[in-house]
């Protein structure tokens, strides 16, 4: 560790076997990730809330194509991002410019009363996300020369998203539904700035890390001179490719007649687009003629591992949207007397425990590096100060009241909840070796999603064809988010973990970008199927519905079962 964070002390420090460095990194995500699910979680909820709750009032299916639209584009543009640090700003630099591109867009969706306001915000977190999402994660990997760490690093990285996730959702979420929609899209807003200062005061922890390239770092090959030298021609070749695949594509697709602007984007742009693009990017990196026979055996196992994480983000990302409706709709809410006290008590309790367990890796990041980024730590300490505040102000708010009604967003922080609680586990399970093949912890988290849909479809299999409203046991939506949760633990951590060790060093920040395209297809998708949840009910059942995304991933599971000995030979020795 010493060779690979240089000479100073600092840089020699650990925090739970890892280096300091990663905590930072771990914190800067987690306000980024507060800001983005804090967001998300008030979207759907405020775009078919009623005019005269301060909402559009949208029909669930218009709001639910926006969600799509917006959370697929936001997986998008990490791609242009990664290409962006790696061949010109550097991996820190993209990371500090996204992040203030996204406090700008939260500010400006704080003043959602004005459309052109709430549409340019959303424009600036889609941008700012490209720049942010992808260089971050690269950060991570390139922070160990142990390759067995990283499986465990990104599953601790990983922690810090829910943190963020945790907290954006129960507080941006409770205001926004309690207090106002501009208080919540704000809040948002202020601790992604918060985090941009936090990280730009911190980065004398890294050393060159993530510096802006020189040639010597872009091309140290003569494999890598060749690369710059055609790669110009290539793009374009591929871009090409692309372009005239959308076209073509594009004329074959009945047009819709729909005079909804976002369904004439949706049904007649994005396919065309995304098979193109797809084609288009594959095309560029797999004919790069630096790579290496074993360069391009692991570049291949990364785009077959990304096919199949589609499924399981097409499954998991109704949170923010049909399980959200769901939970807003058809899940009993109002709580009175001893039920009541039961979730005031039972909230208390897993608000201020996970937050008290941040807290605490805080100050463990604090004893190692105050001296030396102070500045940095005290941007942190304030943040939590602000957060240890409204939260105890919101859990009195709710102790004062008789009854309760459990905001339609808090489910979504039970996956958040189960992350941060789960997550250290996991990371000592990856690291005893019982499962060691990317391929099989896949099928394990394609497998999980689709029992914890199986479990709504029988806990829905009551509700009335066609009906608007039901009140179904919350306990359904628990065991479900438990279930998701758990596959979340072997995909997403794992997968970051993948590419970071299966990426030749020069394309890594690309390869993280394709990495995210596929959360680009997972989220359009997800969010265009759930649009057709008042259909689905109305023809047949909600459990027909849940159905849908019980069976897709368990087939998808078994298919990359049966895969895994081929791909184990493709990644000639990495595990």
């Amino acid at each position: 560790m010493a060779e690979k964070f240089g000479d100073s002390i600092i840089k020699k420090q650990t925090i739970l076997d890892h280096p300091a460095s990663l905590f930072v990194l771990f914190f800067t995500e987690m306000w980024e990730r507060f800001s983005y699910y804090g967001m998300r979680a008030l979207l759907v909820l405020f775009l078919t809330s009623s005019l005269m709750d301060g909402g559009y009032g949208w029909e669930r299916k218009d709001a639910l194509q926006l969600y799509a639209l917006y959370t697929g584009l936001v997986y998008m543009t990490p791609l242009i991002g990664g290409i962006i640090a790696d061949k010109f700003t550097g991996y820190r630099k993209a990371v500090v410019l996204g992040a203030l591109i996204m406090a700008i867009g939260h500010a400006c969706m704080a003043m959602e009363g004005i459309p052109s306001f709430f549409y340019a915000g959303l424009g600036c977190l889609i941008i700012g996300n490209g720049l942010f999402k992808p260089n971050i994660s690269s950060i991570v990997g390139q922070l160990y020369t142990d390759e067995s760490k990283k499986d465990s690093a990104y599953t601790i990285f990983y922690m810090g998203i829910n943190a963020g996730a945790f907290l954006g959702i129960l507080l941006c979420g409770y205001i926004g539904e309690k207090i106002g929609w501009s208080y919540g899209f704000g809040l948002a807003g202020i601790f992604m700035f918060l985090g941009m200062l936090q990280f730009w005061f911190g980065q004398s922890i890294f050393g060159e890390i993530g510096l802006t390239p020189t040639k010597s770092t872009i091309a140290p090959t003569k494999q890598q001179v060749l690369e710059n030298s055609n790669a110009s021609s290539r793009l374009g070749l591929w871009a090409g490719v692309g372009v005239a695949l959308t076209a073509v594509i594009y004329f074959l697709i009945p047009a819709t007649e729909s005079t909804s602007i976002l369904n004439i984007i949706n049904a007649n742009w994005i396919p065309p687009i995304l098979f193109g693009s797809v084609v288009g990017i594959i095309g560029y990196i797999v004919t790069d003629p630096s790579l290496t026979k074993i360069e391009k055996d692991r570049v291949w196992v990364i785009i077959i591992l990304t096919f199949f994480t589609v499924f399981f983000w097409w499954a998991f990302e109704q949170a923010g949207g049909s399980m959200t409706v769901f939970a807003g709709d058809y899940t009993s809410r109002d709580l009175t007397g001893s039920g009541a006290l039961t979730f005031k008590l039972a909230n208390t309790l897993l608000t201020v425990g996970s937050l008290s367990v941040i807290t605490w890796v805080l100050f463990k990041l604090f004893s190692v590096t105050f001296k030396d980024i102070a500045i940095s730590n005290i941007i942190l300490g304030i943040s939590f100060a602000i957060i240890w505040t409204i939260v105890v102000w919101m859990l009195y708010r709710e102790f004062k009241a008789d009854a309760t009604e459990v905001p339609a967003s808090w489910f979504s922080i039970l996956n958040s909840f189960f992350i941060i609680t789960l997550a250290p586990l996991i990371s000592k399970f990856w690291e005893k070796g019982i499962i060691t093949s990317g391929p099989m912890k896949f099928a394990l988290g394609l497998l999980l999603v689709g029992l914890g849909f199986a479990i709504l479809a029988y806990g829905s299999s009551d509700i009335p064809q066609g009906a608007k409203t039901a009140s179904v046991s919350m306990v359904w939506l628990i065991l479900a988010y438990l279930f998701h949760t758990l596959g979340e633990l072997c995909v997403s951590p794992v997968g970051l973990s993948y590419v970071s060790k299966l990426a030749p060093v020069r394309l890594i920040g690309l390869m993280f970008g394709v990495w995210f395209v596929a959360n680009f297809i997972a989220n359009w998708a997800g969010g265009m199927t759930g649009s057709y949840i008042d259909q689905i009910v109305e023809d047949n059942s909600m459990s027909t519905f849940f159905l849908i995304f019980t069976f897709i991933p368990i087939g998808a599971a078994v298919v990359l079962m049966l895969m895994n000995g081929f791909m184990k030979k493709m990644m000639h020795g990495i595990e």
